[in-house]
C-alpha cells in the first residue's frame, strides 16, 4: 500500500468487508461482487503515486493535477460519471494575547472524488482527519449503503460543522476586541485590529465559495439520489449560515477600525494639547529671561530692590493663570 494511502475498503450494503486491500484490489473485489464501493483515503499524494491511482480509477488529467497541488478554492466539476468536490477546512487557532502576528485560524483542503463504485478522498493539511468521519459511518450502515454520494455528505457535514465551531470562536475574539476598542481612556493599538480583520477575511474565503457547488447538489436537476440531497440541503443551511455570520463579522471589524482610527486621532489631538499647553507654560519663564538676558545699560526695575522678587512674582503668576485656565479647559 502506498505511503499516502491512509485507510482503502470495500463497503457492501453499508457494511465494511474484512481484510486490508490495496486500491487495485479494492476496485477489483467491488466490480467482481457487482455491488457495493471501494473508499481510499490519501493524504497529500505526490505525482508518482497519483498517476497509481488514476490508472485505477481511470481520473482525468485536470482532476489529478488539482489533486497534487492544492490550493484550490472549493469548486464542484464533473468529468463524465466523475463528481470532483473541493473543500476548504479551517481550524481554529488557540492563542492568548491577539497582536499584530497573532493567527487565528489555519486552513487546508479535502477532495472528494465520486465514481459509480467509488469515493476517494484526499487531504492536505495536519487538521484535516477523516477517520472520525469514516467510523461514524461505518456505525450508520443505512446511510453508508445509500453508496458513494453518503460519503461525500459525511464529508462535507463535517467540514461545515467546522466553520460553524470557528466561527463561534472568533466571533469571542471580536466581542473582546470590541471591549477593548470601546472601553474609556483605553490606549488603542490599531495592529491587532487590522491582524484579526485580515484573518476574518481568510475565513472568508475559504467558506463562501462553497456556497455555489453546495447549491448544485442540492439541484434536482443534478444525479445526486434523493435522500442524500436531504441531507446536503441541511448542510447548505448551515453553511449559509455562517457565511451571515462573517459578513456580520467583517461589517463589525470595519466598524472597529473606523472606531479605533478616530479614537487614535482623539489621543493624537489630546497629547498635541498638552505638548501645547506646557509649551505655552514654559515660554513665560523664558521670555521674561530672554529680555532681561539681554546686556543693555539702561533696563527697566534694574536698579530697584524689589525688581528681581517682583519679576519672579510676575513670572509666577502669569505660569499659574495659564496652568488653571488649561486645566479648565482640559488641556492639562
Amino acid at each position: 500500500m502506498d505511503d499516502c494511502v491512509v485507510d482503502c475498503a470495500v463497503y457492501v450494503g453499508g457494511e465494511r468487508t474484512v481484510g486490508h486491500l490495496s486500491h487495485q484490489a479494492a476496485l477489483e473485489e467491488v466490480r467482481r461482487r457487482g455491488t457495493g464501493f471501494c473508499w481510499v483515503g490519501l493524504y497529500e499524494p505526490n505525482d508518482r503515486q497519483m498517476e497509481s491511482i488514476a490508472t485505477t480509477f481511470g481520473l482525468h488529467e485536470l482532476a489529478v493535477e488539482d489533486v497534487v497541488h492544492a490550493h484550490q478554492r472549493p469548486k464542484l466539476e464533473r468529468y463524465d460519471d466523475l463528481v470532483f468536490l473541493v473543500l476548504r477546512t479551517v481550524q481554529y487557532l488557540e492563542h492568548g494575547r491577539l497582536t499584530g502576528v497573532s493567527r487565528i485560524v489555519d486552513t487546508g483542503e479535502i477532495m472528494v472524488l465520486v465514481g459509480s463504485d467509488f469515493v476517494i478522498t484526499v487531504r492536505h493539511g495536519e487538521h484535516t482527519g477523516l477517520a472520525g468521519v469514516r467510523h461514524m459511518l461505518e456505525d450508520m450502515t443505512e446511510r453508508l449503503a445509500l453508496g458513494p454520494m453518503a460519503v461525500l455528505h459525511a464529508v462535507a457535514d463535517h467540514v461545515v460543522d467546522t466553520y460553524v465551531d470557528v466561527a463561534q470562536r472568533v466571533e469571542q475574539d471580536i466581542d473582546a476586541m470590541e471591549q477593548t476598542v470601546f472601553t474609556p481612556n483605553r490606549k488603542i493599538e490599531i495592529e491587532p485590529i487590522y491582524q484579526l480583520k485580515h484573518e476574518i477575511l481568510e475565513f472568508r474565503r475559504s467558506v463562501n465559495p462553497l456556497a455555489a457547488p453546495l447549491q448544485i447538489l442540492v439541484s434536482p436537476a443534478g444525479d445526486v439520489p434523493k435522500e442524500i440531497r436531504r441531507y446536503l440541503r441541511d448542510v447548505a443551511d448551515h453553511h449559509t449560515h455562517v457565511a451571515d455570520e462573517i459578513a456580520v463579522f467583517d461589517d463589525a471589524m470595519s466598524a472597529m477600525i473606523g472606531a479605533s482610527l478616530a479614537k487614535v486621532a482623539t489621543q493624537q489631538n489630546s497629547d498635541l494639547r498638552k505638548i501645547s499647553a506646557i509649551v505655552a507654560l514654559a515660554a513665560v519663564p523664558t521670555m521674561f529671561a530672554g529680555v532681561y538676558g539681554m546686556n543693555f545699560e539702561h533696563m527697566p526695575e534694574l536698579s530697584w530692590t524689589v525688581g528681581y522678587p517682583l519679576l519672579l512674582t510676575l513670572v509666577a503668576t502669569v505660569c499659574v493663570g495659564l496652568f488653571v485656565v488649561f486645566r479648565v479647559k482640559r488641556w492639562l
